[in-house]
This record gives structure tokens, C-alpha cells and sequence, in this order.
């Protein structure tokens, strides 16, 4: 998934910076792990030129990467590395036309909710003998894969990552003597105290039910040992009616049906609608990422400032740690009409494994995939919610059909108002919710 990327700077803006935080079987040949080594591949190489696209824009920051990631190819293997620069909004287009023409790149960066989709269309080179054989990318944590691996095969590399944590007003916890919660019991309760302080037009921990509400779900099914979906047999299998799923819906239903912590007058918000209201000073705690930090300070024109926000990470059921939030990010792959797939393949072991890995992590405001390098970015306290919630970070299931569930249909979105409003019992909305779900993934 496209993350908002912004650099990283000092402990006191870090928290503005990483908030972030996101089949087919294959005919054609594996892209293989290329038998030579890159140092014994450069007069192979030698005068060859690879054609890469990054998504976005050329900053300053950016264009040194990869300037210094070409060099270092080329040094290794002898060949070019002809980067183009493809903005996000003309990504799929220009994905379309390569696809239909031929005329598309060696190697691309994927938004990584984008690869089932492309997998699909037949349009990605199967890399699981690359990745298989390549000892820096085994470092990566299996938990960081779901996105990029369909059918038992690897189609991409996690390259940077991003998730999501509590954003909370500081202010009101200092003020009502209220700890960072540790289980989902200590959630309530401090929502509770801040509807009950604050005013009950407030929401303590807001309900958001609009285009993104799984972001704020799912840490909940997740933690319960739930999931939304699971591959098997060749098809998609809902897992809505599960004790996991249902024991997770239930608690976020309950945040306005039972708990009160979140007003049932505003059961589309979504988390534009909830940072708003946060500015406004309506809003306690709610999921979400570091790029909210700003816009907030811009609409309350100052009154609610960095000194009066933090985030934590949402926390498991039990207290053993936090909760598994959407594991965003970008991820590098190989075309399926690369002109040399082997070159390409020395091209991807570079810039994902360990050293351009994680200074693309880094320097486009991302959080690393390695774990030394996570780990030592957690050492900053304004990084550890997102650090320690990364670790445990799962992907929403990987079909090229889930948008159309998550957001046009809003399956689980409706099945959760009509719970809320009375319309029907937990076990009656998930169940038609699965079979929906199912008709989608599998059509």
C-alpha cells in the first residue's frame, strides 16, 4: 500500500514522520536465482542498461538513493540502471499500457495491496527461487510476506514498510490521571473517563465505520487470533464466522453499542472525518497514522499542538504486548516481460537486500524491514509504538478483489451498523458478511 512518505528527523518530529503508517499460477519460467554471482557478473552485464520505475516524485533524497544504488550496480554487474519516475495516480495506467504493449520496465516499486492484482494479469515474474536462494532477503520476518506471496509462490520484496497506532490526546490523559492502556479492558475504561469527563458528545476511543474502518478493526480480530480470509483449495474461504473474527467484531461493536465510548450518530466517520473532530477537541483516542499529526495542528490553528498528542500501540487483549495492526508499505518486483530477467534479478537482490533495503526504508520515511535496523529505530521512544506494532503487522487477504470488499461494497462496514442499530445479531450479520465476502473474493 502507498504509505505517505515524509523524512525522518529528530526524536521530536520523528512521530510526524513514521505513523505509518499497504492467484495465479504461473506458466512461464521462474525468474530464477541467477547461477553467477554479481561480481562475476559484470563483463556479462557490461553495456547492458536495466529500466527501473519508482513511483512518486524525484526529491533531493530520493534521487541520491538511487543514484547511489545505479553506481553500485553498475560497479557490480557492468550495466546501467535506467530509472524513470512514474507518479502515483498514473501508476496504473502506465502499468496497463506496459502490460498491453510490452513496453514496460525490468523492475518496478509496487504499492504492496497492488501485487495480487497484477498478479493476476499475469503481468509479475515469479521470484521465489531469487528470494528463496538470497540469505540477506530470508532476514526479512515471514509475517512481512502475505502481500507478496500468492498461491505458495513470491511475486515481490517487502522493501519498506509502514503501520498504524493510537493517536491520543496527552493533555486529557495527564489531566484525568489516565494511563496508556495495556489490554483492551484498560481501552475501555479510559475511553469511558473521557466521555464522561470531556463531555458526551465526545468519543473516548472513536468508532470508525467509513472507507478505511478495517484499519481499525482488524487489529482487534487479529489479537483475538481471527482473520478475514485464508486461501485454500484454490478459492477464497471466509473466516468471518470464526470464534476469532467474531470475538474481535464483537468488542468493536460494543465500543458504541455497549461501551459508549463512541457516539452512534457517527457510525460512517472515517479517519479524515475522526481527525477533524479530534482538532475540534471531540475525539480522545483513535487508529491511525503520523500523517494526521499536521493537518490536526493546522485546523485547530494551533490549539492542538505535538504537546498535547502521542500515539501508542494498540493493545493486545491480554496485556502480552501489542495488537497485530495493517502492515502497509512498498515493495519491488520484477516485470513479467523484463527483457533480461537475470540482470533484473541481480538489480532486486540489491536495492531490497540489507544495505539499499533499509536506506530506502529510512530515507523515504518509512519503517525497515531488517530487524536490527527496526529494532535500533525503536530505541527512539517517539518510533516504539510503530517499531513494536510493526513487528507483529499482518496484510489483509491478498486478492485482487479485496478493495472491492473493503471499500466499494463495505461489507464488513455495513455488517457492523446493522449490528449496532439493532438490525441484526452478531452471528446473523456475519454470517451473510462471510458469504458475501466469499462471492467477491472468488469471482
Amino acid at each position: 500500500m502507498k504509505i505517505v512518505k515524509i523524512a525522518v528527523a529528530t526524536t521530536a518530529t520523528a512521530v510526524l514522520a513514521l505513523g505509518l503508517a499497504a492467484c495465479g499460477s504461473d506458466d512461464s519460467k521462474d525468474a530464477a536465482a541467477p547461477a553467477a554471482s554479481a561480481a562475476a557478473g559484470g563483463p556479462k552485464f557490461a553495456g547492458q542498461t536495466l529500466t527501473v520505475w519508482r513511483l512518486g516524485a524525484p526529491t533531493d533524497v530520493f534521487t541520491k538513493y538511487m543514484d547511489d544504488l545505479g553506481a553500485k550496480f553498475k560497479e557490480q554487474t557492468g550495466a546501467e540502471a535506467k530509472v524513470q519516475w512514474i507518479p502515483w495516480p498514473d501508476a496504473q495506467k502506465k502499468w496497463t499500457a506496459a502490460l498491453a504493449g510490452g513496453e514496460g520496465p525490468d523492475v518496478t516499486e509496487f504499492g504492496n495491496d497492488q501485487v495480487a492484482a497484477w498478479v493476476a494479469q499475469d503481468a509479475l515474474a515469479d521470484i521465489t527461487g531469487i528470494v528463496k536462494g538470497d540469505t540477506e532477503l530470508q532476514e526479512i520476518p515471514q509475517n512481512l510476506w502475505s502481500y507478496e506471496t500468492i498461491d505458495d509462490k513470491i511475486y515481490a520484496v517487502p522493501w519498506g514498510g509502514g503501520t498504524r497506532a493510537v493517536l491520543y490526546r496527552k493533555d486529557w490523559f495527564d489531566k484525568l490521571g489516565i494511563e496508556v492502556p495495556k489490554t483492551w479492558d484498560e481501552l475501555i475504561a479510559a475511553g469511558k473517563k473521557i466521555v464522561d469527563k470531556q463531555g458526551k458528545d465526545v468519543d473516548g476511543f472513536a468508532f470508525n465505520g467509513g472507507s478505511d474502518a478495517n484499519m481499525s478493526l482488524s487489529p482487534f480480530v487479529w489479537s483475538a487470533g481471527g482473520d478475514f480470509a485464508k486461501f485454500e483449495g484454490g478459492k477464497w474461504v471466509g473466516q468471518l464466522t470464526q470464534p476469532g473474527f467474531k470475538e474481535g467484531f464483537q468488542f468493536y461493536t460494543d465500543l458504541v453499542a455497549k461501551d459508549g465510548v463512541s457516539g452512534k450518530g457517527r457510525l460512517t466517520q472515517n479517519s479524515v472525518d475522526i481527525a477533524q473532530r479530534f482538532a475540534a477537541g471531540k475525539v480522545g483516542m483513535y487508529v491511525t497514522g503520523g500523517w494526521d499529526i499536521a493537518a490536526i495542528k493546522e485546523q485547530s490553528k494551533g490549539k492542538v499542538d505535538e504537546s498535547k498528542m502521542g500515539f501508542f500501540s494498540l493493545p493486545a487483549k491480554d496485556g502480552s504486548g501489542p495488537a497485530p495492526a495493517f502492515q502497509g508499505g512498498n515493495d519491488i518486483a520484477i516485470w513479467k516481460d523484463a527483457k533480461n530477467p537475470e540482470l533484473a534479478a541481480e538489480y532486486l537482490k540489491l536495492a531490497a537486500g540489507k544495505e539499499f533495503g533499509v536506506r530506502y526504508a529510512k530515507e523515504g520515511g518509512l519503517l525497515p524491514l531488517y530487524p536490527d535496523a527496526l529494532a535500533e529505530m525503536g530505541g527512539d521512544p517517539a518510533q516504539k509504538p510503530f517499531t513494536d506494532t510493526f513487528k507483529v503487522a499482518k496484510g489483509f487477504p491478498a486478492s485482487p478483489n479485496w478493495a472491492e470488499a473493503n471499500d466499494t461494497k463495505a461489507v464488513l462496514q455495513n455488517a457492523a451498523r446493522s449490528v449496532i442499530e439493532g438490525k441484526k445479531s452478531v452471528d446473523q450479520a456475519l454470517t451473510d458478511a462471510n458469504s458475501e465476502l466469499e462471492t467477491i473474493l472468488n469471482q
